[in-house]
């Protein structure tokens, strides 16, 4: 790739993408001139573009600024989501520009830093956010590339001149992460996803499995305790485990309640008392456990991992509260597999044990939901009534007999169910009775969140 300093322009080819906007807003700060193309508005590429890039909406090559036509010093960036006959990446690669995937881009400007990285089918997000979080504000700081807004932050790129350490979400899809050189990796679930990459889910496996090869010697290795993966780490990579319960590194003396939660953390060399979840969801004990292990093992002190515990606000459309008063309660949750619907569920149950719970679930590509539509229908079964959309394709084209529908037969007996059209979930809202709706998936659904909160206030 070229080196940074002799890039003058930057393009990005599927410019909107939560992991793509983290690389804009880097070379944005280089002081670089940033372009791209989206399918669609957001909220994501209307921030983008007060930040100072250049982004349109339409396919088409006459709309790539000049600056970014000269192939001596732009260097071209595409997701594997956009499609390769796309008129403008076709461009690009017919007049020998440098095009390179977003992860591999990544991976070079991280290469020469010791990267603190977090791979998973679920969890991945917070986990990192987190870890960063816990960095950032302590006297070792960090810069760091996260797959979702932090909450703390408002932004997913965090900067600093003088920290060696990089925090990375790894992302498993198209074999994304194999481009990374982590110095130490958290793996938090290896879930069968993504299958119309992969094909098998012993594919997935071994994919994970050269991941962990990667780790430099003198790294760690953190695995969540009874995963199927086995690693295949170098020789001078330590291996740790952890969990909620158990491993290496764990939580004890757990105290849930009045909406607070309280732990201690403990590990091979280390014992922290009474540290108070900023964020207080079951799930983040198991999260924090990942983060404040990575962060001790880092130099982070004990008094720096309570203070950054406590003060961590969350990531954004992660078990997110919209609303929240005595009589309705309104979250987004970016949750789009089984396993982490079933997560959701069952923190959110803790929260309200005794009231009725609504999920609204847009599933999220047809392969996911043609591979795991039992496992969606078991997972949605937890909540006491699901609202289904029609299924949101993002890169794909549907595919014959697959549909929300497979889901819906398949919930359990006696669950209130209803199937309908996006445009459709807001009326249904406003026929009041709820008290407590999550809007699950990586869709675009989140985008009506302001018109959900405004009818659920008046219902």
């Amino acid at each position: 790739m070229k080196r940074i300093e002799d890039i003058k322009a930057v393009y990005f080819v599927g410019a909107g993408g939560i992991g793509m906007s983290a690389l804009i807003r880097y070379f944005l700060s280089k002081g670089k001139v940033v372009a791209g193309y989206d399918r669609t508005p957001s909220e994501l590429t209307k921030r983008l573009i007060e930040e100072g890039a250049q982004i349109h909406y339409e396919e088409d090559v006459n709309l790539i600024p000049q600056a970014c036509r000269d192939k001596e010093t732009t260097l071209v960036v595409y997701t594997p989501a956009i499609p390769h006959d796309h008129a403008e990446l076709c461009y690009f690669n017919n007049n020998g520009f440098e095009v390179k995937k977003r992860s591999q881009v990544l991976g070079l400007i991280t290469h020469d830093s010791k990267g603190l990285c977090v791979a998973g089918t679920h969890g991945k997000t917070t986990t990192s956010t987190m870890l960063a979080h816990l960095l950032f504000q302590s006297h070792v700081g960090c810069t760091a590339f996260l797959g979702g807004i932090s909450k703390n932050y408002g932004t997913n790129l965090l900067l600093s001149a003088t920290s060696p350490f990089t925090v990375i979400e790894a992302d498993e899809f198209d074999r994304s992460f194999h481009w990374l050189s982590p110095y130490m990796s958290v793996v938090t679930a290896t879930d069968p996803d993504h299958l119309d990459i992969y094909g098998t889910y012993e594919a997935y496996l071994e994919s994970f499995r050269h991941y962990t090869s990667l780790i430099q010697p003198g790294g760690v290795l953190l695995i969540h305790t009874g995963l199927a993966l086995k690693p295949n780490v170098q020789e001078g990579v330590k291996v740790f485990t952890y969990a909620r319960h158990e491993g290496d590194f764990h939580a004890t003396n757990e105290r849930i309640g009045n909406g607070e939660i309280f732990i201690d953390f403990i590990g091979p060399d280390v014992e922290i008392k009474d540290i108070q979840l900023g964020v207080p969801m079951s799930i983040n004990i198991e999260n924090g456990v990942a983060a404040m292990a990575l962060a001790h093992l880092n130099g982070v002190t004990d008094e720096e991992i309570r203070e950054g515990m406590k003060s961590f606000a969350g990531v954004d459309r992660r078990f997110d509260f919209k609303l929240k008063n005595d009589k309705i309660a309104l979250l987004s949750d970016y949750a789009h597999h089984p396993a982490e619907i079933a997560q959701s569920a069952k923190s959110i149950r803790e929260l309200y044990a005794d009231r009725k719970i609504t999920a609204v679930f847009q599933p999220h590509l047809y392969t996911r939901t043609r591979d795991l539509y039992k496992e969606f229908a078991v997972a949605l079964s937890l909540f006491d009534e699901v609202i289904l959309t029609e299924i949101y394709p993002a890169r794909e084209e549907p595919i014959p007999g697959v549909t929300s529908k497979l889901i819906y037969d398949l919930l359990r007996p006696g669950i209130e169910k209803t199937l309908c059209q996006k445009n459709e979930v807001a009326q249904l809202l406003a026929q009041g009775g709820r008290q407590v709706v999550i809007i699950l998936g990586a869709g675009d659904l989140d985008n009506k969140m302001d018109e959900f909160k405004y009818i659920l206030e008046q219902a």
